[in-house]
């Protein structure tokens, strides 16, 4: 049976239970904070926010 190694993501590193079901997946994720605007700002580009789902 073949593993697959997982990468965490920057949410590995937040408190949330929610965020943190999330620190596995293969996205780019900021939680909602100073650097997640600010590295919107620098790339002018605008904010995706996901609220959850279920």
């Amino acid at each position: 049976m073949p593993t697959t190694d997982k990468v965490a993501n920057r949410l590995i590193n937040e408190k949330s239970p929610y965020l943190l079901q999330h620190a596995y997946n293969p996205v780019d994720w900021y939680a909602w904070n100073d650097e997640a605007f600010a590295k919107a700002k620098a790339e002018d580009k605008p904010i995706f926010l996901s609220i959850g789902y279920s």
